[in-house]
């Protein structure tokens, strides 16, 4: 823009002077302007242009007008030239910065396998293959242990709660066989006959053939029956299950009392006191031992403080 103003001051410049000059040849009475010519401002400039009427050039004038145009456009295309020039070349320097840092890159890393390589060839492994086989033989070998320990866990969680249900089902087994002979004890204390009392221990026996208290129980419905030397059997039986049974020795002196047994009566009943004292009262109104009343050590052991 500034080049196109000056031109366009230098076509004024050219006007002015074309104009004084015809106006000198057809006034040459008029002298001279001794003043100093002043040049015009941009403003000036631009407001002339405005107020034109007519076209300020002359072909001459067109030529040079052009050959500034095409000079303008000539340099413009060279700055475009240089422009992309300046561009292409900063895409190439990044592209190859780019490429030898990738090929930087690449070469660390076979530099760092290397390394590793030798690390391992040093320690032992020879190759990479050896390393994958080493690490899956480790693997396998931890694998194994703790299928194994697991295994073992398992198996004994396994016996124990085999133990433990053998075990609740034993105990159920046994308050179902507690409830059933719970149930033929209150049968025996209801029944008022000896024949029917044998019976229902016979089936106590027969359920839990350690009864004690069965036994006993037993002998002493065997004595009403008048069967002592049963009695007795059953005594001794039930005191090869139980020494210390008190009811036993009490029912074997019954026993031989009735056999008319004294001395082993006396000294039968005497190991039953010796384990229930309360078993004084008893002997003294038994009728089984009513044939001992006037025997006098069992008046001794009776009458004894």
């Amino acid at each position: 823009m500034p080049r196109i103003l000056a031109l366009i001051a230098a076509l004024l410049a050219c006007q002015a002077g074309m104009a004084a000059d015809t106006s000198k040849s057809q006034s040459p009475q008029k002298a001279p302007n001794t003043s100093s010519t002043k040049e015009p401002t941009q403003e000036q400039l631009t407001q002339t242009v405005d107020q034109l009427k007519e076209p300020l050039y002359s072909p001459f004038i067109e030529r040079y007008v052009l050959d500034e145009l095409k000079q303008l456009r000539s340099e413009m295309a060279a700055q475009r030239v240089e422009m992309t020039r300046q561009i292409v070349d900063r895409e190439h320097s990044a592209i190859d910065r780019a490429v030898s840092y990738a090929t930087n890159t690449v070469t660390y890393f076979f530099y760092l396998i290397a390394a590793a390589s030798s690390i391992l060839v040093l320690i032992g492994w020879t190759s990479i293959r050896e390393m994958r086989e080493r690490v899956m033989t480790l693997a396998d070998e931890e694998i194994s242990k703790l299928v194994r320990h697991y295994e073992e866990r398992l198996q004994n969680i396994e016996k124990q709660l085999k133990r433990e249900t053998e075990h609740i089902e034993q105990n159920r087994e046994e308050i179902a066989l507690n409830r059933e002979i719970q149930a033929l004890w209150l049968r025996a204390g209801q029944e008022t006959s000896p024949t029917h009392k044998i019976e229902i221990y016979d089936d106590i026996i027969k359920r839990r053939s350690t009864d004690v208290e069965a036994l006993t129980y037993k002998a002493d419905a065997v004595l009403e029956l008048q069967e002592p030397q049963w009695a007795a059997n059953l005594c001794h039986q039930a005191l090869g299950i139980d020494p210390e049974n008190s009811h036993a020795f009490y029912q074997l002196g019954c026993a031989y009392a009735s056999m008319d047994q004294f001395d082993e009566a006396v000294q039968y009943l005497k190991e039953a006191m010796a384990r229930r004292e309360s078993y004084r009262e008893d002997m003294m109104n038994d009728q089984a031992l009513k044939p001992l009343k006037d025997y006098k050590p069992f008046q001794d052991l009776v009458s004894r403080s």
